[in-house]
């Protein structure tokens, strides 16, 4: 069974983001394969051959299956010589001439989903400043997967039946849900299916001649429109208060509207927001 792509360009992008920060010459990881207790090395950063490339580190085996065990960071200063460990993997360790090294577990809603490696090929501590550049970079991960799941959820609920009467507070609450995750997903098919949705979600198929609104006059919009102040808005775009002001003022000029309130109608109405 391969694994699960879902979170690989993540994980990728935190091993870089993990050398960058640290200085560690070597940084691998994967994901927990669905269905199985093992993790499957598929992203390499600074190695020289391909002895870790698809390797299978099961629970509780080697550095790696320790910290999945265990759900928590784990190193060892000599991977070959640690008694801390069991050393099922010695042999592409020593191929990649690994002597130092720690592992970090991505845990999503109390299950590990992943596992990142940072390396290096002499026997020295690695220290505290290390550890906690590899901890942010698992956490990094950990957000963008629950960004992942959340938005899936959305998009399962928002295509399961038409809506009308009522429910349509629940359409408009999930099109400001879905303008706010877009942006923090790094999967580009994703994020334009995301945006797709938002605009079934619209009163009108294209919006009124003569309104066009940037993106992000749009999502804070979506934001108003769901209740939100500026500053909740604004923790949910990943913007400043500052920002979403200057946004909200430009997409009120633009509608030709006086009040939030105006605003949001006038947005309706042209068929921008539901």
């Amino acid at each position: 069974m391969t694994a699960d792509v879902s979170g690989v360009g993540e994980i990728r992008g935190a091993l870089v983001r993990l050398r960058r920060a640290t200085g560690l010459p070597v940084a691998f990881g994967g994901l927990v394969e669905p269905g199985r207790a093992r993790v499957r090395i598929s992203e390499l950063t600074g190695t020289a051959t391909l002895a870790l490339s698809a390797l299978a580190v099961t629970s509780g085996s080697g550095l790696g299956g320790k910290a999945v065990a265990l759900g928590r960071p784990c190193a060892v200063t000599d991977y070959s010589l640690s008694r801390q460990i069991s050393h099922e993997y010695d042999a592409p360790v020593a191929a990649e001439g690994l002597r130092s090294v720690l592992a970090v577990p991505v845990v999503v809603r109390r299950r590990v989903r992943g596992v990142l490696y940072g390396a290096l090929r002499t026997a020295q501590p690695l220290g505290d400043r290390t550890l906690s550049a590899a901890v942010e970079a698992a956490r990094d991960v950990e957000q963008a997967l629950v960004v992942r799941e959340e938005a899936r959820d959305l998009l399962t609920a928002v295509r399961a039946e038409p809506v009308s009467g009522p429910a349509w507070e629940q359409v408009r609450e999930a099109h400001a849900a879905l303008r706010a995750l877009a942006p923090r997903i790094g999967d580009p098919g994703l994020r334009a299916e995301l945006l797709n949705v938002c605009g079934l979600l619209t009163a009108a198929p294209t919006p009124a001649e003569g309104v066009i609104l940037a993106p992000r006059e749009v999502d804070v919009l979506a934001c108003v429109a769901a209740g939100a102040t500026n500053a909740t808005a604004a923790a949910r775009l990943g913007l400043s208060p500052e920002t979403v002001k200057g946004y909200l003022r430009s997409a009120m000029r633009r509608l030709g509207a006086h009040t939030r309130g105006e605003a949001v109608a006038a947005a309706r109405r042209a068929g921008v927001l539901p």
